[in-house]
């Protein structure tokens, strides 16, 4: 009988390190398909239908054999959500992932999440849930992956499990940066279906951005200045980082409040808000490159604007910015862009940047018409 008291702790230990394993398979699992969904969304307008749930049962069977440890796919298939996870393996299949590549990998991180559970003997003191949201951003780097992570209808139970995960002596920290990387995978997967016989075009806001505002920043083809909210999201700035540098801009301007108020609702913001990110990565002080627009208020009344100005001392050593000048379109940025514009766009924006100018400087006489015969 104490042999079997013994055992039955042993075998109750090894199956929550299995269920452990199973909950991390479906996290890694979710972050993969809202990636897919994210992608789908962002190329059709829309997902694309499941296949249905007990056809997508037999053929995810099918094509799990082998590419799981036994115990977790047994365990996984027999849960009460398989019909669901078998349906996003089909949907990423059908979007162009290669599951004989993707499942081995998120079998090892299963079999680590399984022997991390089964070593703990005493379950660690509960921390409490925390902030899901802010753990995100300090672990995984703004990108597509986080966007889709945070930007997904399934995003609340995708919090709830990482509690679990947490609750049960897991380094969820370590478990998400492996699923970012296999989330990374599925974007570039599904991106690649989804752009084949795409025609490819530079949108007008991508195509008049090129310049100084944009020398160095990787602003995404299809740029959409006309919406806030979705120019941020397309360059990985979430609403608390915006808000940050919001603040950032106006503290520096202390007694140009009405000034810095417009420059952060302008059309060109988010190039200055991708900027501050940029060197936010870099390890620079953001605010004390602000501060020279205290220094130098000449954007007050001189050749370009407040939002421009920021650009401009964005981009130099603090405090060593030299006079801004109305910036002309830079070709060199143009051309810096995988997909940019075409030769005749650009000069197409090159004379319509410089047309003001221009109308100024034609001294020759001014032809009069004659009488017509």
């Amino acid at each position: 009988m104490a042999t079997l008291d013994q055992g039955e702790p042993f075998a109750e230990a090894v199956g929550e390190a299995v269920q452990t394993a199973v909950m991390s398979v479906r996290l890694v699992m979710a972050i993969a398909d809202a990636v897919r969904r994210h992608q789908q969304r962002q190329k059709q307008g829309a997902e694309e239908e499941l296949v249905p749930a007990k056809r997508a049962k037999e053929d995810a069977k099918a094509g799990l054999n082998g590419l799981l440890p036994a115990d977790i796919s047994v365990a996984l298939m027999a849960s009460a959500d398989w019909p669901q996870m078998a349906q996003q393996l089909l949907a990423l299949r059908r979007a162009g992932v290669d599951l004989e590549q993707l499942l081995p990998r998120v079998g090892e991180i299963a079999v680590t999440v399984r022997d991390q559970v089964a070593a703990n003997a005493v379950r660690v003191a509960e921390e409490g849930t925390g902030e899901w949201e802010r753990m995100l951003r300090e672990t995984l780097p703004a990108g597509p992956v986080r966007e889709a992570i945070l930007s997904s209808p399934t995003w609340p139970d995708i919090a709830a499990t990482l509690s679990q995960l947490d609750e049960r002596g897991v380094d969820v920290r370590r478990i998400l940066a492996s699923a970012h990387d296999e989330g990374l995978g599925v974007d570039q997967a599904v991106a690649k279906v989804l752009a084949a016989g795409e025609v490819r075009t530079t949108s007008r806001d991508a195509l008049l951005s090129y310049g100084p505002m944009t020398d160095g920043l990787d602003i995404p083809a299809n740029l959409n200045l006309e919406d806030r909210e979705h120019a941020l999201r397309q360059l990985s700035i979430s609403p608390q980082e915006n808000a940050r540098y919001v603040r950032m801009l106006k503290e520096a301007l202390p007694d140009h409040a009405r000034e810095a108020d417009l420059a952060v609702i302008s059309r060109q913001w988010p190039l200055v808000a991708d900027r501050m990110a940029k060197l936010e990565r870099a390890g620079k002080p953001v605010a004390e490159h602000l501060a020279g627009l205290a220094k130098d208020t000449s954007w007050t009344d001189g050749p370009i604007p407040l939002v421009q100005a920021a650009s401009h001392v964005l981009q130099h050593p603090a405090g060593q910015a030299p006079p801004a000048a109305r910036p002309p379109v830079s070709t060199t940025a143009a051309r810096s862009r995988s997909v940019g514009p075409t030769k005749a766009q650009t000069a197409k924006v090159t004379t319509s940047a410089g047309s003001g100018m221009a109308a100024h400087r034609q001294t020759g006489p001014t032809a009069k018409p004659g009488k017509s015969r």
